[in-house]
């Protein structure tokens, strides 16, 4: 059997600072959220427009799928919403 020379990974040891994390995550947690309620509401936009183009003459199948990518992009959002609710009863409940 030949041995074999495992090489080192480079600079992972020792990682560079982030000198301003606000303008990598967006701005902040807030602004984070503001911009997927955004996207959220821009996808039911373009759901009730498929309808709308759907009760002209429009295409079935992009209507389907516009509302079906609507209600999934919603239910999405209430589970985030659950989530966090859950997060910040369990941090209320900590004891200092």
């Amino acid at each position: 059997m030949t041995d074999m020379r495992i090489a080192g990974i480079g600079s992972a040891g020792n990682p560079t600072p982030v000198k301003n994390p606000d303008k990598i995550a967006g701005g902040g947690f807030d602004n984070i959220l503001k911009d997927a309620v955004g996207k959220i509401s821009q996808v039911q936009k373009d759901a009730e427009t498929a309808v709308r183009e759907l009760s002209s003459g429009g295409d079935v199948t992009s209507a389907v799928l516009s509302m079906e990518k609507a209600d999934m992009t919603f239910q999405m959002m209430v589970e985030v919403r659950n989530r966090l609710l859950t997060a910040y009863e369990e941090i209320m409940r900590m004891s200092i």
